[in-house]
């Protein structure tokens, strides 16, 4: 069992940056690709982006390619969402998740564990 703790979601103005962490507990963290996904009222979860268990392959989704960094201290059992030049569009709640294969998947219904969610508001 791994339970995951995100924060730092809040309400920034379009242009602003917000930095998301998720702190996992329970099983050793580096066995995890750790995701993270967001929800808009009335819409699917969506893939946001991905990293490896050492951190060293990410993936994107196309919509924040460039904008959101995605990183992972294995020391601290902490995986970070770093988000620049938010738009109205990505206000969401954001998640974590986590996944114990080698793969960075993007499909929400594939990975195991999920954290309870934080609310990034981005106003125009």
């Amino acid at each position: 069992q791994v339970q995951l703790v995100e924060s730092g979601g809040g309400l920034v103005q379009a242009g602003g940056s917000l930095r998301l962490s998720c702190a996992a507990s329970g099983r050793t963290f580096s066995n995890y690709v750790m995701g993270w996904f967001r929800q808009a009222p009335g819409k699917e979860r969506e893939f946001v982006a991905a990293t490896s268990r050492s951190g060293t392959s990410t993936r994107y989704a196309e919509s924040v390619k460039g904008r959101f960094t995605t990183s992972r201290d294995n020391a601290k059992n902490t995986v970070y969402l770093q988000m620049n030049s938010l738009k109205p569009e990505d206000t969401a709640v954001y998640y974590c998740a986590a996944d114990n294969s080698a793969v960075l998947k993007t499909i929400a219904t594939m990975y195991s564990y999920w954290g309870q969610g934080t609310q990034v508001t981005v106003s125009s």
